[in-house]
């Protein structure tokens, strides 16, 4: 069965809607609100700035591109040649230990996508990017939730058992990081969030662990059993997808 056929499953399962659907719409709902203060230059030109906080080798702000005038992409290492070509720059930091990375108030909006967890001091790291945002601006994080057993579990693994996993549930061996899962549950979360001074937070959890683990026949059916059970308890689906803004003032 080819991807596309197990991922066209997921719906009738009720293993809906997809993590991209909801990211879309805290994006769009973030961008909506900063071009309001900073509406586009009487030339038409977009007047935001947006950071891809661990952008790795894509990111999901590609498609806003038009709306945005200036894009930056930041991680621990550069992105593979000829990957993110529609970056404006490329800053190579550590968020939990470069807060001066960049200049204060320098983004409308921070997207992090699958970078919580290998984070070492993730308190640290929202407190750096919270100084990067201009008042009013967002940030979006996107992460895997420890509450969902198969995830704790994962993270959990030893370095040797979890090379052997990672082989069967990763695109490429490039995909393959550190796990630390310090700040991966919604309460945590949520605390961490605070503590740094960001405010109207929001957190939905999304069942993303059939289309993670989907690449070869048995780590779908392993992710797919993971989405099904946690189905009725949100707390406990695999995946969530936070919005946090800094405040006005």
């Amino acid at each position: 069965m080819s991807e596309r056929r197990r991922f066209a499953l997921l719906p009738r399962l009720g293993i809906s809607p997809p993590l991209g659907d909801v990211v879309r719409a805290a994006l769009e709902e973030a961008l909506e609100r900063a071009e309001v203060d900073r509406p586009p230059a009487t030339d038409g030109a977009p007047t935001l700035a947006a950071l891809d906080a661990g952008c790795g080798r894509a990111s999901a702000l590609i498609r806003y591109r038009a709306r945005i005038g200036r894009f930056v992409g930041a991680d621990i290492h550069p992105p593979a040649a000829g990957a993110l070509r529609c970056l404006d720059a490329f800053v190579e930091a550590d968020m939990c230990r470069q807060p001066d990375a960049f200049p204060p108030a320098s983004f409308d909006l921070v997207l992090s996508r699958f970078t919580v967890e290998h984070l070492a001091d993730p308190a640290a790291a929202f407190a750096a990017i919270r100084g990067w945002l201009r008042p009013g601006g967002t940030l979006v994080l996107v992460t895997v939730n420890r509450r969902h057993p198969f995830v704790a579990a994962y993270l959990d693994l030893p370095a040797g058992p979890r090379a052997r996993v990672q082989r069967l549930v990763k695109a490429t061996a490039a995909d393959a990081h550190p796990l630390v899962g310090a700040c991966n549950d919604p309460g945590a979360i949520r605390a961490a969030l605070a503590s740094a001074g960001y405010e109207a937070i929001r957190l939905e959890s999304v069942g993303h662990l059939a289309r993670a683990w989907g690449r070869w026949l048995p780590g779908y059916l392993l992710g797919l059993a993971g989405d099904v059970l946690a189905r009725p308890f949100p707390s406990r689906r695999s995946t969530l997808v936070v919005s946090a803004r800094a405040p006005e003032v």
